[in-house]
């Protein structure tokens, strides 16, 4: 049987380049902070633990990591002494540690697999995560001989025949459990920095005669994220990652760079998006949906069949049923609609409950804030919501009831009803051409009124 991997998260890093308050590793891609995603894709791996390494008083971070334990590295003196660090938490442990960084997001599941398999495969003591750079010119290179890792070397320290080399240093490292102590023990903060580097375990390992390999990813998964812009850059190159296997499972994108995803997003086959639509956090989308453009839709289960859009907003704690539809500029919020429902035109529909089969016209509104709380409108199945309604919550709307449009309904209405909210109309014969001759000469009047006032010229 093959022995647990553990994974080390480094979290300690300060981010200043970020110019926030918010730790670096907390900020946001795809609307997960960062550490969630290496979280996740380390999680992925099923180890047997965990554990965060954080910086004094990151209280935050630490609490990010929850249910994982975390400990503190006192002072920033390095890769090598935030790994150090973890050791007391690695007791025990015999298996490959995988040592990753909270703020590399784009490092995949994959990729770690990978590297944890070769190093296995190879007997190798040490293993590091490497690519091609297109411009090597910032990364440390990695010079192999003969299939394994000889050393890495700095881009400031590198001749130029290893200036020449583009494969480039990740960070990411697998250490053999059984060695990691000894290795991490052993490194020296003897340089300018005078810092304890992570990298130095590959000349560590060869040194004490033991094999140290490389293992290729891809360069995209390895951007650095130290500020906005670069947080910006990654946040593109995850949004093409969430797109490509979007479409890869069955989803077409009219225009895919304008649609914006969630990393926990989830769709159905055969479902259609328009352009410039954008998913938040927490979305189920059921087979056979259009999502038509210029949608926001976050924190809600669409079921299958729907049509949503264009201009359409569902806002979180929403549930849309099969064979929905949503029109353009409705929005929901907290709103359930049940199967077959309808909001075509210029609704908004808060804290409501829509019966299957129901129709809500243009320009209703659920009337769900008296300026102190929010109310509940319920409405029953096969109910009809005449055009340009205000239905006043706490309101009970029976099934098969009909609403007039233009109503302010604020009283129940009961099963099969015909409501009637609003004033009686009064037709005066006539009367037209002398309300226009009155209002034409008010308008000279203030006309005349303001060019005569004191100033003016």
């Amino acid at each position: 049987m093959k022995s647990p991997i553990a994974v080390v998260i480094l979290a300690a890093g300060a981010g200043t380049r970020m110019k926030s308050a918010l730790p670096k590793v907390l900020h946001r891609l795809a609307n997960r902070p960062m550490l969630a995603h290496v979280l996740a894709n380390a999680a992925a791996l099923k180890p047997s633990r965990i554990v965060g390494v954080v910086a004094p008083g990151a209280t935050e971070v630490a609490r990010a990591f929850a249910p994982h334990p975390t400990v503190v590295q006192l002072k920033p003196l390095g890769t090598g002494h935030a790994a150090k660090a973890a050791l007391g938490a690695l007791k025990g442990h015999d298996g490959p540690v995988l040592i990753v960084f909270g703020d590399a997001p784009l490092v995949t599941t994959g990729s770690l697999r990978k590297l944890v398999a070769a190093c296995r495969k190879a007997g190798a003591a040490v293993g590091v995560l490497g690519f091609i750079a297109r411009d090597p010119t910032p990364y440390g290179r990695l010079i192999e001989q003969d299939g394994e890792l000889v050393k890495i070397v700095e881009s400031k320290d590198a001749d130029a025949k290893e200036r020449a080399v583009a494969f480039s240093n990740s960070g990411v490292m697998c250490i053999e459990g059984k060695l990691i102590a000894t290795l991490l023990d052993a490194i020296r903060n003897d340089n300018v920095k005078r810092e304890f580097y992570l990298t130095d375990a590959v000349r560590l390992a060869r040194e004490a005669g033991h094999k140290a390999i490389a293992v290729a990813g891809e360069e995209a998964e390895f951007l650095g994220i130290n500020s906005r812009s670069e947080l910006a850059a990654a946040e593109q190159a995850l949004q093409q990652r969430l797109r490509a296997a979007a479409m890869a499972g069955g989803v077409t994108m009219t225009d895919p760079g304008t649609v914006w995803l969630s990393a926990d997003t989830k769709f159905g086959t055969d479902v259609t998006i328009g352009p410039n639509v954008r998913f938040g956090p927490g979305v189920t989308v059921g087979s056979d949906t259009v999502i038509n453009a210029f949608c926001d839709i976050e924190g809600v289960r669409i079921g299958r069949g729907v049509l949503v859009g264009p201009f359409a907003r569902i806002r979180p704690g929403s549930e849309v049923a099969d064979g929905v539809h949503i029109g353009n500029f409705v929005e929901l919020k907290a709103t359930r609609m049940a199967k077959g429902a309808k909001a075509n035109h210029l609704a908004y529909l808060g804290d409501s409950d829509i019966g299957a089969g129901s129709n809500i016209g243009a320009g209703t509104i659920a009337v769900n804030y008296d300026g102190y709380g929010k109310h509940r409108t319920v409405i029953g199945a096969d109910v009809f919501i005449g055009s340009n309604s205000s239905l006043v919550a706490p309101l009970k709307v029976g099934r098969g009831a009909n609403v007039t449009a233009g109503s302010v309904v604020t009283e129940d209405v009961p099963a099969n009803a015909l409501a009637f909210g609003r004033a009686r109309q009064v037709t005066k014969k006539g009367r037209a051409a002398a309300l226009r001759a009155k209002l034409k000469n008010r308008a000279a009047a203030l006309k005349k009124a303001a060019a005569e006032r004191p100033g003016k010229k």
